[in-house]
């Protein structure tokens, strides 16, 4: 067995297996032993835990996990990894199991109950730009036992879970990320510690799992709804991104009559409201 995190024993693996990287996959692996070790200690991987790894590629921080953690659940989407990890990289560990499949079709409560009797995991991923967001969304509203999401992602990605109103990063996913969790900017990790080289620098963020929301709400599904909408067409009035909205079906009236009952102008824009004032935008939409 190889033990990966280094440029040397990643390129020998990848000859081996003749593997070609996949752009669809957004595949980059680390290369760089010390971010690993930050990794692990960033997402305070203890020996009780039940890790599940979202994208383990050729099993590079997988190998951390296993030696880490009590048991890991590696769930990779591209069939040609598999051989690599179940007969050379991590064939050595009796604690991880491997499962090839889309991410976002995997029944993760069901891990949960037969992994861990239930109680919260962690989750550590390397998530390629264009998953991120469904990923993170689908594993908080799909309200599976979580302890925190340990993640990296595209450093602007990274800095916007954590923006507060106001700013240009500010956004749905901000919004959606704090009600949820708290976020917190661990390291930044340069283009250079890939392989392939990517195009941008990266960054690790963890997502520690709120007890109980930062703000109640009576309807979680129509506060989104009100973001998104507010979001998409971030540049117009609040009142006109709602009253455009399809499928939201919230006059204009409502709208203002909410705004003038929190105090707000007419003019104001979603980009301006914080959670707090989101969640009670949707509670007045809501009566």
């Amino acid at each position: 067995m190889a033990t990966l995190g280094n440029p040397t024993n990643t390129i020998a693996i990848l000859q081996k297996y003749n593997f070609n990287f996949q752009k669809k996959f957004g595949q980059n692996f680390l290369i760089d032993a010390n971010i690993l070790e930050n990794i692990i200690s960033a997402a305070d991987i203890k020996k009780e835990d039940c890790v599940l790894e979202i994208g383990p590629g050729i099993g590079t921080m997988t190998q951390y996990l296993c030696e880490n953690a009590r048991e890991v659940v590696a769930v990779e989407i591209d069939k040609k990894l598999i051989p690599i990890l179940q007969e050379d990289t991590l064939s050595s560990y009796n604690n991880v199991t491997i499962i090839n499949e889309d991410i976002l079709k995997v029944d993760i409560n069901a891990i949960v109950q037969e992994k861990n009797a239930g109680k919260p995991i962690k989750v550590v991923a390397n998530l390629p730009y264009y998953i991120t967001t469904p990923i993170i969304m689908g594993l908080f509203e799909s309200h599976v036992p979580l302890e925190s999401i340990t993640i990296m992602v595209q450093k602007e990605v990274a800095q916007r879970m954590q923006v507060g109103p106001g700013t240009k990063d500010y956004g749905a996913l901000s919004l959606a990320v704090q009600y949820y969790a708290e976020p917190k900017m661990m390291m930044s990790v340069p283009a250079g510690c890939f392989m392939p080289r990517p195009n941008v620098d990266s960054a690790v963020i963890k997502l520690t799992r709120h007890g109980q929301p930062p703000v109640l709400v009576k309807d979680e599904k129509l506060m989104f709804d009100i973001i998104r909408a507010a979001f998409n067409q971030r540049r117009k009035t609040l009142v006109n991104s709602l009253n455009n909205a399809a499928g939201l079906n919230i006059n204009k009236d409502s709208v203002l009559a909410a705004l003038d009952a929190m105090g707000l102008p007419a003019t104001i824009r979603g980009e301006a409201l914080t959670l707090a004032q989101f969640a009670q935008l949707a509670d007045f939409v809501e009566q």
